[in-house]
C-alpha cells in the first residue's frame, strides 16, 4: 500500500517493516532512539527565526502596469546555518492573478554571521498605497525533519500611481501649442491675448486688427499679430462621487478622467499656465495648489495615486462653492464629470450660472463605445432592443450635453481612448480664440 511521508522516512531508516501501519510520533520515539536523536539534533541545527534581522530597502513608487522590486536582507546573527524558505506577503493586487505564488516566495541559504538578499518584484493590478504584510521564515534542520517558523513585521509602503497612458500624444500638443505661442505667429483676437508683432495686411485678416497709426507711417496696411497669453489659471475638477465608479472596459471612469486631467495638466504648464486640482464628492478628496510648472505633473500624480471612486451622490452646490473659494481669480474650470441626465439637471445645471459668471468652463466627461456598437447592431430581435436602447442613451446624451451648450459650456464626450486627446484639443481652441 502506498506509504505516508513520514511511513516513507521510517521504513527509509530501517526502523518499521514497509507496509505497517504508521504509529503516531510519540510512539514511534519510544521505540526508535537513532530516530529520535536524529529528530532532536534536526531541530537543535535548525537556526533560530526570531533572532533574524530582517530590513527593506527599493522602490518606494511606481506606475500602475510596472513592476516594483523590493529587496529583504536577511542576516543571520546566530552560529547556525540558516536553511530556510521565505515568504514576503503583500495584498493580492499586488501580483497579477495566479502569479502571486512565483512572485513571494523564496529559498535562501544564510552562513552564520553572514546576510543574504532575497528581491521580491511586485506588478500591481490597482492604483493606491501596498503594504507589506509579515514576513514568515521557515528555518530548517540538515535533515529537514524538523522545522522552526516565525514571523516578522518589516514594514514597506509601494505607491502605485496612475499609468499616464495619454503622455504618447503630448508631443503633437506641444507642436500645436508652439504654433499658438509666437513661435510661429498667428493672428487671434479676443480676451486673454499678447500683442506679439505687426505685419503686412493680407486678405481673409480681420479688419478689427488693422493698426491704423502703423498704417499711417508706411505705405502698406500693418496689422497686429497676437499669442495667447500666459499665466492663465487652470482649474482641474475631479468629480469622485458614484457615477465615477462605473466601469468602462476594465477601468472606472475615474481612471480615464484621471488620465485626461493629467495630460491638459502638462500641457497648460508647459504653456505657462498654472494648474490646480480638485477632487470632490462631497468633500474635498484632493487639492493641489500653486506649485510650480516643473512641480506640477509629479504633484498631480501623487494626489491621484490614492483617488477611488465614492459610492455617494456629489454634491454639486458643495463642489461648485469649493471651486469659487479655489479660483480667486478668472480661470478655466475644467469639469471632469457625468453627462448623465439625472445628476446634470438635478445637481450640476442649478448652480452652473454660479460657475459661467466668472469663469469659463470646460466639461469632459468619458462615454460608453459599447453603447456606439450596440447602436449599430441589427440581425436579431435581441440586436434590435440593444440598438434602441443605445440610440436613446445617445440622445438623452446629447440632449444634456445641448443644455450645457446653451448655458456657455465647452463639452467634451468621448470614449476613454479619446477623451484626454480631446480634452487637449478643447483646450488649445479655447486658447487660439482667445477665451482664456
Amino acid at each position: 500500500m502506498a506509504l505516508t511521508g513520514r511511513a516513507a522516512l521510517l521504513a527509509a531508516l530501517g526502523s518499521i517493516p514497509i507496509g505497517i501501519w504508521e504509529p503516531g510520533w510519540a510512539g514511534i520515539l519510544a521505540v526508535n532512539t537513532p530516530l529520535a536523536v536524529a529528530c532532536a539534533c534536526d531541530f537543535a541545527l535548525a537556526a533560530p527565526v526570531r533572532r533574524l534581522v530582517l530590513t527593506r530597502s527599493g522602490d518606494t513608487s511606481t506606475r500602475l502596469g510596472e513592476p516594483a522590486d523590493i529587496t529583504l536582507t536577511v542576516s543571520n546573527p546566530s552560529r547556525r546555518l540558516l536553511r530556510a524558505r521565505l515568504r514576503d506577503a503583500w495584498p493580492p493586487s499586488s501580483w497579477q492573478p495566479g502569479t502571486e505564488f512565483e512572485g513571494s516566495r523564496h529559498r535562501l541559504t544564510v552562513p552564520a554571521g553572514e546576510r543574504r538578499r532575497v528581491t521580491t518584484r511586485l506588478r500591481p493590478t490597482r492604483r493606491g498605497d501596498r503594504q507589506a504584510d509579515r514576513v514568515t521564515i521557515r528555518s530548517y534542520g540538515p535533515l529537514r525533519l524538523f522545522s522552526r517558523q516565525g514571523s516578522h513585521r518589516v514594514p514597506w509602503t509601494v505607491r502605485v500611481l496612475p499609468p499616464f497612458t495619454s503622455r504618447k500624444h503630448l508631443p503633437s500638443k506641444l507642436a500645436r501649442l508652439r504654433e499658438l505661442d509666437g513661435r510661429t505667429s498667428v493672428l487671434t483676437r479676443g480676451e486673454g491675448t499678447e500683442f506679439d508683432s505687426l505685419r503686412e495686411y493680407v486678405p481673409g485678416d480681420d479688419t478689427r486688427s488693422i493698426d491704423w497709426r502703423a498704417t499711417a507711417r508706411q505705405s502698406s496696411v500693418a496689422v497686429r499679430t497676437w499669442r495667447p497669453e500666459r499665466d492663465r489659471h487652470i482649474l482641474l475638477v475631479l468629480d469622485t462621487g458614484r457615477t465615477s465608479a462605473g466601469r468602462v472596459g476594465d477601468a472606472p471612469r475615474l481612471d480615464a478622467s484621471m488620465d485626461a486631467a493629467l495630460l491638459l495638466g502638462a500641457l497648460a504648464s508647459r504653456a505657462g499656465d498654472r494648474v490646480d486640482l480638485l477632487a470632490y464628492d462631497r468633500r474635498v478628496r484632493a487639492l493641489v495648489q500653486g506649485r510650480s510648472a516643473g512641480d506640477v505633473l509629479p504633484a498631480l500624480v501623487t494626489a491621484m495615486a490614492t483617488l477611488e471612486p465614492e459610492l455617494v451622490e456629489t454634491d454639486a452646490r458643495g463642489l461648485t462653492a469649493t471651486a469659487l473659494r479655489t479660483a480667486s481669480r478668472r480661470s478655466l474650470i475644467v469639469l471632469l464629470t457625468t453627462l448623465d441626465a439625472a445628476p446634470v439637471e438635478e445637481g450640476l445645471l442649478p448652480v452652473l450660472s454660479r460657475l459661467t459668471q466668472r469663469h469659463t468652463v470646460l466639461l469632459a466627461s468619458v462615454a460608453d463605445p459599447n453603447i456606439a456598437r450596440m447602436a449599430t447592431a441589427r440581425g436579431t430581435a435581441e440586436a434590435v432592443y440593444e440598438a434602441a436602447a443605445a440610440a436613446q442613451a445617445q440622445s438623452e446624451r446629447e440632449r444634456t450635453a445641448e443644455q450645457l451648450r446653451r448655458h456657455g459650456v465647452t463639452v467634451v464626450d468621448a470614449t476613454p481612448n479619446d477623451l484626454a486627446p480631446a480634452l487637449a484639443d478643447a483646450y488649445l481652441a479655447l486658447k487660439s480664440a482667445g477665451r482664456l
